[in-house]
């Protein structure tokens, strides 16, 4: 999720837990509702770097459990509150991470010890109505006279019972996939601001098929497939320090060759679970002289 559904959560969480006179909670719990992005910095040293290591160790069980407990020892036992600190910011950092991993972006949960991304794929990684509902609970003392510890009960059930509708559609189209398209694994990413459509990318094995799948008309669309097999040139590319950190991402990885009226060829590699997405999302392209030499790279997300 982005920073500003984080935040949210952080204080709707102060408005159901805590004294609306204890703002130093709320600044707690928005502080380690966001604390996990602070992976964001690697954004300094490249697209591809932030891709590579964004919700990696700090999205882990170790940083779950040390960061709060760091944060307790520094500031909650000099308030003689050890135990509220401790348990507090394990709340916030822990809704963070799941938030994180109902979204397809993916996040590496069981860091340190599996570096796997995981990813649910419930709900896009941008949602109006989850932000919505924590900001309305946060900010419903200034906008309503009523009672503020409601309103934020209100706002958690329905963003889990909202969560758990679109759990629901995703298993749905994920069985109506499998009905049309034989392949031993799928991946159904949600479209923005959509309940219906999903979109799909299937691996057959020697290839990917991608499209949409459409639960209210009953429709399967297919958009496109990409090889596995790979030309010299895509092969080749693999070694350059971009697309290494691209594939370290990617989990199903297209390629395209193009061949350029100037002598040059671009090697495009895309990430196909966001092929949905407008404009060059989430590709790494490489344009390469005659020889082969890489003329230029560039990352885009």
């Amino acid at each position: 999720m982005d920073p500003l559904t984080h935040a949210a959560t952080g204080g709707a969480l102060w408005r159901l837990l805590c004294s609306a006179k204890r703002r130093d909670l709320l600044v707690l719990l928005a502080a380690a509702s966001v604390a996990p992005d602070v992976d964001y910095l690697t954004r300094l040293w490249g697209a591809d770097v932030f891709l590579r290591y964004h919700r990696g160790l700090t999205h882990g069980v170790l940083a779950l459990f040390a960061a709060p407990l760091l944060i307790a020892l520094l500031w909650g036992l000099r308030r003689g509150e050890f135990l509220r600190y401790f348990f507090l910011t394990l709340l916030a950092w822990g809704l963070h991470l799941g938030l994180d991993l109902v979204n397809p972006y993916g996040t590496r949960l069981l860091s340190p010890l599996y570096w796997e991304a995981l990813s649910l794929d419930w709900v896009f990684i941008l949602d109006p109505y989850i932000l919505l509902a924590f900001l309305t609970a946060f900010l419903w003392p200034g906008l309503f006279r009523g009672r503020a510890r409601r309103a934020a009960a209100l706002a958690f059930l329905f963003v889990f019972a909202y969560v758990g509708a679109r759990a629901w559609l995703h298993q749905e189209a994920l069985e109506f996939l499998q009905g049309r398209v034989d392949a031993y694994r799928y991946k159904l990413s949600p479209l923005p601001n959509d309940f219906l459509r999903w979109w799909f990318v299937a691996d057959e094995g020697h290839r990917y098929s991608v499209g949409f799948v459409d639960l209210l008309s009953r429709r399967l669309c297919i958009q496109g497939h990409y090889d596995k097999g790979l030309p010299p040139l895509a092969e080749a590319s693999k070694g350059h320090r971009v697309v290494k950190n691209f594939l370290y991402f990617a989990k199903y990885p297209g390629v395209r060759v193009k061949r350029q009226e100037d002598g040059t060829t671009v090697v495009v590699w895309k990430e196909l679970s966001y092929g949905f997405l407008p404009g060059e999302r989430f590709e790494a392209r490489l344009w390469l002289g005659p020889q082969g030499r890489v003329l230029r790279a560039q990352f885009k997300f």
